[in-house]
This record gives structure tokens, sequence and C-alpha cells, in this order.
């Protein structure tokens, strides 16, 4: 199956307070978010990770990644340095600041903030983001076919390629698409 979140903010203590994210302490957070992660993720699954995968120490964070399901492929976000050390990097089976992948028959921009524009918007591709930790999610639902994957906008959990495809059958052409001018 392939997987898709972002924004996890693992060992990031203040992210709770920011966020307003129903947990008492880091440790219930994180708990959380990776009992939620491996109860849908198999070991050979593939997971895009948009971004902010923590704010916490190197040894920490490869901590984490060890004990994560799934071939995790990282779009960096604007707290990921940790992810960069190499003892972290290795877990990953690519880092990169954006991709495009063809997916469902689909193509999908993957980028950790969120663009007006992207790779082969006017042709009906998808843009999964993350970084606004919910506050998009209006202005994407009308805009396109634009999705914010992070966690606080999805019980804390990663969505699957069949769930995000049901949301974008509902979300309109995007505005620059060429179908529009054809009357489609």
């Amino acid at each position: 199956m392939i997987f898709f979140t972002s924004d996890t903010h693992f060992g990031h203590a203040n992210i709770i307070k920011y966020c307003s994210r129903p947990f008492s302490s880091v440790k219930e957070m994180d708990e959380t978010i990776i009992a939620n992660w491996n109860a849908i993720v198999a070991p050979g699954d593939l997971v895009y990770h948009l971004g902010d995968f923590a704010l916490a120490s190197a040894g920490y964070t490869e901590s984490i990644l060890k004990r994560l399901n799934g071939q995790i492929h990282l779009c960096r976000g604007s707290h990921d340095k940790s992810a960069l050390f190499p003892q972290c990097r290795k877990h990953f089976a690519s880092v990169r600041t954006y991709q495009t992948v063809k997916r469902g028959g689909h193509y999908i921009f993957l980028s950790h903030c969120i663009h007006k524009v992207w790779h082969k918007s006017h042709h009906g591709s998808w843009h999964l983001f993350g970084h606004s930790h919910g506050g998009m999610d209006e202005y994407a639902a009308s805009e396109g076919k634009l999705l914010d994957v992070g966690v606080d906008s999805h019980n804390f959990t990663p969505l699957t390629l069949e769930q995000i495809e049901e949301i974008m059958n509902e979300r309109p052409l995007n505005f620059n698409d060429l179908n529009k001018r054809k009357g489609n």
C-alpha cells in the first residue's frame, strides 16, 4: 500500500501547545503517532512523509525511525535537521526537497509547503503538502486538487492513496486546469 503524511514533529514539545494537540507530553504524542502509523502501515509499504518528521536529536530521531513500518520517502520540511544526519538519513528510502510521483494513475506533486501552481497542475495533477497544520484545509478544499496530509488534519494517522483519491474526487479542478477551458 501507499501512504502519505506530514508534520509528525517527533520529539517536539512545543508543537503540542502551538497546534493545540491533545497530548499531555511528547512521549504520549510520539507513542500515539507511532501506534497509529504501525497499525496501518506494513513493513513493505511505501510512505511519503512531507516534512517536519522530527525536531529532536539525531539519536532520538533514529530511535523513532527504527520503530516505524514502511519504506519512508522524505520531502524535507523546515524542521528536518536531525533527519539529515547520516545515522538517520540511512533509514529513509529517499530524501528530497520535493518530488512528483505517479501513483494510482495520478501525477502527485509532493512538497512540504503549499503551492498555488505545481508540476502538471494545468493537467489535473494533485498537490499534497504539510506545514500548515490544518490552517489551509478550507482554502485547499475550494482551490482544486490540493490536500494537507499533515497529522493535525487526519487524526495523527497517515492517509492511504485510496483515502486521498476519495477526497480528490470531491474537489474542483485546479484553477489553471486546461480541462476548464475545454468545458470538461
